[in-house]
C-alpha cells in the first residue's frame, strides 16, 4: 500500500535510501514491518519528465520539417488515404484519423477546423465558422472537406516519406511529411507545452517563396508577418520572431464622415465581439465617447462606430488605439522540434532549413526518378535485344532439357550484348523477359521500342541536368508554385511605423474639474460644494497644476477630492513639455520687500513636489498672475502706495518687454516701493510665431519634431489642405492628432487666395476638362473637385499662376499637330464645384503642362493620358515655387 504520509528522511541512515541508491533502480522503496511505504519523489521526477517530453514532442510544438503538430500531420495523412477527389464528411475524417491519433474526437475536430479556416491545405464545404466574428463551425456531420491542390503538390510523396508504426502498431504513419514549402511560416502556429510555448506568426505565401529564392541565390531577405485578418503592423521590433521580440498590430479604422468611423480590418487573434467589448468598456470608463456601435461583419469585417456631434473623429481614432484592443502587442516565440528536441530559431533560420529540406527532397525525387528511368531503359533495351536478336526462339526449342537450362541459355545469349547495356544482366531481368508471351515480333514493334528508349534517354538527360543544376531547378520549382497559387495570397497586413500615442492627449473629457480656492481643495467630486467653482472639463488621467497666493505651486494627479493648499490663485491641466504656455506673475519678495515681475514656463516637474515661483522669503505674496496658452503678454497698470517725495504713483508695464525664462528665474524688479494694486490695461497678444509643422508620410501625421516635409508655421484659425488622388479634398486644423487617410496627392497650408489649375477626365462625356479655382475651408468634410460620374479621375493639378498646356493628339488624328494653349486666357477662375471647360474635342494621347517659371528651360511633362483601362493617368507635381507637398 501507499501511505498518504510521505516518509521524511532526516537521519543519515534514511537519507542514503535515495532513487539513485535503490537496488530496484526506479523507486525509493522502503520496507517496514507490517506494511510497505513508497517515497513518491522519484515517481514524480520520472513521470513528470515523461509527461513533459510527451506534450512537447507529441502535442503542442510543431516539427520544423513540415511545420505540423502530430494531430495536424495525422489529419492530413488520413485525408490523403481517403482522397478520391470528392469531399468527405468531417465526421468520417475524424473517425479515420483516430486510427493514428490516440486522443478524443474533439481534439481532432478542433484541429481540423483550425486548419480549414486557414484556407491553404484544406478545401472546405459548409459552415466552417467565421474567424472574424468568432462563430464556431457546424457539427462535423454537416461539413465536408478535401485536400487542396496545393497540399497534393507540396506535402505528399510516399517514396520520400519516413514512416513509423502508429500507436497501436496496426498502421504506418509519417514521422514528418515531405513538405517542399516553408509551411510552418505560412500558416503560423500557437501551442502551450510544459515549461515552454510556441507562437510563430503567419507570413505571406509569395514573400516566403521570394525569400527562399533569395536564399538560394545567396541574397539577403527579410520576413515579416502577414495576418489573415489584415490590419496594420509595426514590425520594427519583430526580432525575427525570436523570444523578446514584439510587434504592434492595429485595426484599420477609416473616417466615413465627421460623425462615423468604420473598422474594416481587425488585429490578429481577435474577433469583432471581443473588439467591440473592449470599446464598450473604454466607453463606460469614459476614455472615449461613443454614441452607438453596429457590427455589420460578414465575410469582411465592418464595425461602424457612431460618434456624438461634438466628438473629434481623429482624436477618437487615437483613443481607440490607446484604450481599446484596436491596438495590441504580440510577442512571438519561435519554438520548433529539431532532432526530437525543442529549439528556438528565428524565422530566417526556419526558412533556410525549409529551403534546404526542399532542395534535398527535390534531389531525392530526382535521384529516385533517375533510378526508375535507368531501370526502364535497361529493361526496354533488354526487351529490344530479346526480340530483335530472336533470343526468344530458345524458348521454342523442343529438345530443351528443362526450364532452368533454357533460362541459362537465354542469359548466356543476352550477355553477348552486355557491352550495349549500362549494367550487368541479372536473373530477375531474364525472368521478367520470359514471362512475356512468345510470338513473332514485327519490325514495327522494334521501332516502338527504339522510340521508347529515345524518350527515356531524353528524360534521363533532363533529370541529370536538373541534378547537375539543382539550385536552378529548385528556384524554378518555387517560381512555378508562385505562378500557380500566388494570386490567391496577396498581402493583407500593411507594414508601417506607429507613432506613440500619449493617452493624456487623446483621452475623452470624461470628468469635470472643480476648485475650492479658499479652503484649498481640487477634484472631480466637488460639484456639491457650495464654495467650489467649475474650472474645465478634463479626464481622469490628467495631471493638475495649482498655484497659490504665497507663490507655492505643484503638479498632482487628479482625484475625486484633494487638498493642495489654501488661497489658490490658478488651477489648470498640466501638459508636460509644453513650451507655449507662459505664466506671467508679479510677486512681492518677502514682507515689505521689492516687487518682482517674471515670465516663465513649466515644461517638466516632479509630481507632488512643491515649487516656489518667488525667491522663497517668508511673507512673499503673488500680486498678479495669468496663464497664457500661446504666450500672450498683457499690459498692466501699477498703482504704488503714496509715500513722501514719491511723485509717480501710477505707471504701466508691458509684459512683452520681458523675456520668457525658466521656472527657477527670480525675474526683474518692477518697483522698489510698495505696490497698492495692479489692474489690467490691455489684454495680451501672442508673442510666439506660428507653430512650425511637418508632415510625416510614413505615418500620415503632422508633427513638430522636424520629421518629414515642412508645411509652414500655423497660428490661430489657419488650416491644412489635403488633396487625394481620387479628386477629393478636405481641410483640417493643425491638431497633432489629425489623420490623413487615403492616397494623398497634395498636403500644404491652406491659402484661400491661391489659384490652382486642374485637369480631369470626365467619365460621362469621355473627354478632358480644365478648371481654375481656389480651395475653400471644408473641415473634415470631403469635397470633390472633379466630376462624380463613373470613370472620372484627376489627371493633374498645378499651382502655377501662368501655366500653358501642350495637347498631343491620339493616333486617330495623326495629321493634327500638337497644340499649345495659354490656360490663363483659355479659362477664368471659378468655384471649385464648377465643371470647368472642355480641353479639346479631339481624342488626346498626352497632356504636357508648361509652367511659366520653367518655360525658358525645359518643359515639365506631367503624365500620359493613356493610363489604365479608361485612359487614366497619374498626377504630377505642382509648381516648385509654390512649395506644395505632392506624392
Amino acid at each position: 500500500m501507499i501511505n498518504s504520509d510521505i516518509e521524511q528522511n532526516t537521519d543519515s541512515e534514511n537519507s542514503s535510501d535515495t532513487i539513485e541508491n535503490n537496488e530496484e533502480g526506479k523507486y525509493d522503496k522502503l520496507i517496514h514491518e507490517g506494511d510497505k511505504r513508497y517515497k513518491i519523489t522519484g515517481m514524480y521526477k520520472e513521470w513528470f519528465l515523461d509527461y513533459a517530453s510527451y506534450v512537447i514532442l507529441e502535442r503542442a510544438v510543431p516539427h520544423i520539417n513540415d511545420g505540423l503538430k502530430p494531430v495536424q500531420r495525422r489529419i492530413l495523412h488520413s485525408m490523403k488515404r481517403m482522397d478520391d477527389g470528392r469531399y468527405n464528411k468531417v465526421a468520417n475524417i475524424i473517425g479515420h484519423t483516430m486510427q493514428f491519433h490516440p486522443h478524443g474526437d474533439a481534439s481532432i475536430g478542433d484541429a481540423l477546423v483550425q486548419m480549414g479556416q486557414k484556407e491553404l491545405l484544406i478545401d472546405c464545404q459548409g459552415n466552417w465558422g467565421n474567424t472574424l466574428t468568432g462563430d464556431s463551425a457546424a457539427a462535423p456531420r454537416y461539413i465536408e472537406a478535401r485536400l487542396t491542390n496545393f497540399a497534393h503538390d507540396v506535402l505528399f510523396n510516399p517514396k520520400t516519406t519516413d514512416w513509423m508504426k502508429s500507436y497501436d502498431g496496426r498502421n504506418q504513419e509519417p514521422i514528418s511529411l515531405p513538405a517542399k514549402f516553408p509551411l510552418l511560416l505560412a500558416t503560423g502556429v500557437e501551442g502551450i507545452a510544459v515549461g515552454l510555448a510556441s507562437k510563430i506568426l503567419p507570413h505571406n505565401f509569395n514573400e516566403l517563396i521570394e525569400a527562399s529564392i533569395a536564399y538560394l541565390r545567396n541574397e539577403s531577405f527579410d520576413l515579416y508577418p502577414d495576418f489573415p485578418t489584415g490590419g496594420l503592423a509595426d514590425c520594427s521590433r519583430y526580432n525575427k520572431g525570436i523570444r523578446g521580440g514584439v510587434i504592434k498590430v492595429r485595426a484599420r479604422i477609416k473616417k466615413v464622415d465627421k460623425k462615423t468611423l468604420a473598422i474594416t480590418e481587425i488585429p490578429f487573434g481577435l474577433n469583432t465581439s471581443k473588439l467591440i467589448d473592449s470599446i464598450l468598456k473604454a466607453n463606460d470608463k469614459g476614455k472615449i465617447k461613443v454614441r452607438k456601435i453596429d457590427d455589420n461583419t460578414s465575410s469582411e469585417a465592418e464595425i461602424v462606430i457612431h460618434l456624438y456631434n461634438d466628438t473629434s473623429p481623429d482624436k477618437t481614432i487615437d483613443a481607440l488605439y490607446a484604450f481599446t484592443d484596436c491596438e495590441i502587442s504580440i510577442s512571438p516565440n519561435s519554438c520548433v522540434i529539431i532532432d526530437n528536441h525543442p529549439h528556438f530559431p528565428g524565422v530566417d533560420e526556419i526558412l533556410k532549413h525549409n529551403t534546404n529540406r526542399t532542395l534535398s527532397l527535390l534531389k531525392k525525387e530526382l535521384s529516385l526518378r533517375m533510378n526508375e528511368l535507368n531501370d526502364s531503359w535497361h529493361y526496354t533495351s533488354l526487351e529490344k535485344l530479346f526480340f530483335e536478336k530472336r533470343i526468344y526462339r530458345i524458348l521454342e526449342k523442343e529438345n530443351a532439357k528443362n526450364w532452368e537450362s533454357q533460362l541459362r541459355e537465354v542469359r548466356t545469349e543476352l550477355e553477348k550484348y552486355e557491352e550495349l547495356l549500362k549494367r550487368a544482366i541479372s536473373q530477375d531481368d531474364v525472368l521478367k523477359l520470359v514471362e512475356k508471351p512468345v510470338r513473332k515480333i514485327s519490325m514495327f514493334d522494334v521501332k516502338q521500342l527504339d522510340q521508347a528508349i529515345k524518350k527515356i534517354e531524353t528524360e534521363i538527360a533532363e533529370v541529370q541536368n536538373n541534378l547537375d543544376n539543382l539550385i536552378k531547378y529548385c528556384i524554378k520549382y518555387f517560381t512555378s508554385l508562385k505562378k500557380k497559387y500566388g494570386d490567391n495570397f496577396k498581402r493583407k497586413t500593411e507594414l508601417c511605423s506607429f507613432e506613440t500615442i500619449e493617452a493624456t492627449k487623446v483621452v475623452a473629457s470624461n470628468a469635470k474639474l472643480y476648485v475650492n480656492r479658499a479652503e484649498g481643495f481640487i477634484g472631480m467630486d466637488l460639484r456639491k460644494d457650495d464654495n467650489a467653482e467649475f474650472v474645465c472639463e478634463c479626464s481622469d488621467i490628467d495631471d493638475i497644476i495649482t498655484f497659490r497666493k504665497n507663490g507655492k505651486y505643484n503638479v498632482t494627479k487628479i482625484s475625486d477630492k484633494q487638498f493642495v493648499g489654501r488661497e489658490i490663485i490658478h488651477v489648470g491641466i498640466f501638459i508636460r513639455n509644453d513650451n507655449r504656455t507662459t505664466y506671467n506673475a508679479v510677486y512681492r519678495n518677502g514682507k515689505g520687500g521689492e516687487t518682482f515681475v517674471k515670465r516663465f514656463s513649466v515644461t517638466s516637474i516632479t509630481r507632488d513636489k512643491e515649487y516656489d515661483l518667488t525667491q522663497g522669503k517668508d511673507g512673499s505674496q503673488v500680486l498678479w498672475f495669468t496663464a497664457n496658452p500661446n504666450g500672450e503678454a498683457e499690459v498692466l497698470k501699477v498703482f504704488l502706495k503714496p509715500r513722501p517725495k514719491l511723485k509717480k504713483l501710477i505707471f504701466e508695464f508691458d509684459f512683452s518687454e520681458l523675456s520668457i525664462k525658466g521656472r527657477g528665474s527670480r525675474g526683474n524688479i518692477l518697483a522698489k516701493n510698495p505696490v497698492h494694486k495692479i489692474t489690467l490695461k490691455a489684454k495680451g497678444v501672442s508673442q510666439f510665431e506660428g507653430q512650425p509643422l511637418w508632415f510625416d508620410r510614413d505615418i500620415n501625421r503632422i508633427n513638430t519634431d522636424s520629421r518629414g516635409t515642412y508645411l509652414g508655421k500655423f497660428i490661430n484659425d489657419e488650416r491644412i489642405l489635403a488633396l487625394f488622388k481620387n479628386g477629393e479634398y478636405y481641410t483640417t486644423n493643425y491638431d497633432l492628432s489629425n489623420r490623413y487617410q487615403g492616397e494623398l496627392l497634395l498636403i500644404e497650408k491652406l491659402d484661400p487666395e491661391k489659384l490652382y489649375t486642374a485637369i480631369y477626365y470626365d467619365g460621362q462625356s469621355n473627354c478632358y476638362y480644365i478648371k481654375r479655382f481656389s480651395f475653400e475651408v471644408s473641415d473634415n468634410s470631403p469635397q470633390s473637385i472633379i466630376s462624380e460620374s463613373e470613370g472620372s479621375f484627376l489627371y493633374t493639378i498645378t499651382a502655377d499662376n501662368h501655366p500653358k498646356a501642350q495637347l498631343i493628339f491620339s493616333e486617330k488624328h495623326k495629321k493634327k499637330e500638337p497644340e499649345t494653349i495659354d490656360i490663363e486666357s483659355y479659362i477664368s477662375k471659378k468655384g471649385y464645384k464648377a465643371k470647368g471647360k472642355r480641353l479639346s474635342s479631339y481624342e488626346l494621347k498626352e497632356i504636357i503642362i508648361i509652367e511659366s517659371k520653367k518655360e525658358e528651360d525645359t518643359e515639365l511633362q506631367i503624365t500620359s493620358a493613356n493610363h489604365g483601362d479608361n485612359g487614366e493617368s497619374g498626377s504630377n507635381t505642382a509648381s516648385e515655387t509654390d512649395s506644395p507637398t505632392l506624392f
